[in-house]
Parts: C-alpha cells; sequence; structure tokens
C-alpha cells in the first residue's frame, strides 16, 4: 500500500473518535491517595455533542509582564525565606 494512503487512512482514524466524557469501567480503587481529593465531575455531555471549551484569556501587554513580575517576585520571596530559614539554621547548630 502506498505511505501516503496510510498515512490519510490513520488520519481519519483518529478524526473519527469523539470523547463524550461517558465512564465505561470506574478503575479507582477504595483508599488509594486518588479517591481521597477527588474533583467534582463535570455533568455528562448527551453522545455526539462536542463540548465547548473556554475563551482562552487575552491579555495586554502591561498585564502580562505585571503577571510575570508577581509570579517572579513570589517565588524570590518564597526562596528568600526559604534560603534565610536554612541560614538561620546553620547559624544557630554552628555557633
Amino acid at each position: 500500500m502506498n505511505p501516503k494512503v496510510k498515512e490519510n487512512v490513520k488520519k481519519r482514524r483518529k478524526d473519527d473518535f469523539v470523547d463524550d466524557g461517558r465512564v465505561i469501567a470506574d478503575m479507582s480503587i477504595d483508599g488509594m491517595p486518588g479517591t481521597i481529593s477527588r474533583r467534582r465531575r463535570k455533568p455528562p455531555v448527551p453522545f455526539g455533542t462536542v463540548r465547548e471549551e473556554p475563551e482562552p484569556v487575552k491579555l495586554t501587554w502591561k498585564e502580562r509582564i505585571s503577571a510575570y513580575g508577581g509570579a517572579y517576585a513570589a517565588y524570590a520571596l518564597f526562596g528568600l525565606v526559604m534560603f534565610g530559614g536554612l541560614g538561620l539554621v546553620i547559624w544557630l547548630w554552628l555557633r
């Protein structure tokens, strides 16, 4: 068979699949860590319909810079507290 034909057949098979979110067999085990903090399930969608994805958030340049700056400041503060605490413990230990 021609390689291009095989590739087209594979693409068609992948495109036909529609995930409707139904659970055929629940594989969860009681007492395992995943069952303790279970997220709320989304309500089932009727078969054959496609779930609508939310629109991506569009940020302006200033908003994006502010978000990155805030995340960087939070990580820097966390690192400063952790390394400062570690330094304090080492200083008290070696004193």
